[in-house]
């Protein structure tokens, strides 16, 4: 496997190909990666997003234009799949992620990877792509290895510095779009402790 072609996915990224010898590979918190495949066309791809959506129940701060994020990246995935030839009858899913990193970091307040597990159960639910493996949840973030050849998906849970490190990434990402939100408001947000 050292030969192998390999892409690595960053958040919001969606990858596909027909390649058997290409591995995407991706680093989760609490986003979730979406490795579909079809079996007879030999199509599979990944994307990585990390919030479910708007309508979403999450709390203000998350509530932005990229809250849609999960949606649109499962569409990009479909539709790019489906133009390389697969079909969305033969489609199958693994789903992964979703880990609540931050929830230690924000005393519970952001529960994102809940929020991202219950979107991809439902969005494949609606769909009827069958979610034959995943692993989702927790409080772990994860590396993943998706492999074109057999469609097989590795994955290491991160721990220690490795863990610090995804929930400080996350944590930076939500205060940055936090601050967006409010500087196109026009106002400020002063947080306080009761």
């Amino acid at each position: 496997m050292l030969d192998a072609k390999r892409v690595n996915l960053l958040p919001g990224g969606v990858q596909v190909s027909r390649d058997p010898e290409l591995v995407i590979t991706t680093l989760l918190g609490s986003c979730v990666a979406a490795c579909l495949f079809d079996p007879v066309s030999g199509v599979f791809g990944m994307n990585h997003f990390l919030l479910a959506s708007q309508s979403s129940r999450a709390r203000p701060a998350l509530e932005s234009a990229a809250g849609r994020y999960g949606v649109h990246a499962m569409e990009l995935l479909i539709n790019a799949m489906l133009k390389q030839g697969a079909e969305r009858r033969h489609l199958q899913a693994k789903a992964f992620g979703g880990a609540n990193v931050l929830s230690h970091h924000s005393g519970g307040r952001f529960a994102v990877g809940d929020m991202n597990t219950r979107f991809i159960r439902h969005f494949l639910e609606q769909e009827g792509i069958p979610l034959v493996a995943s692993d989702l949840g927790g409080f772990n973030g994860r590396q993943l290895r998706f492999h074109g050849r057999d469609f097989a998906v590795y994955v290491k849970l991160l721990g220690g510095a490795e863990r610090r490190d995804v929930a400080r990434k996350e944590a930076t990402y939500l205060d940055r779009r936090l601050q967006e939100q409010t500087e196109a408001k026009g106002g400020s947000v002063t947080f306080f402790e009761d």
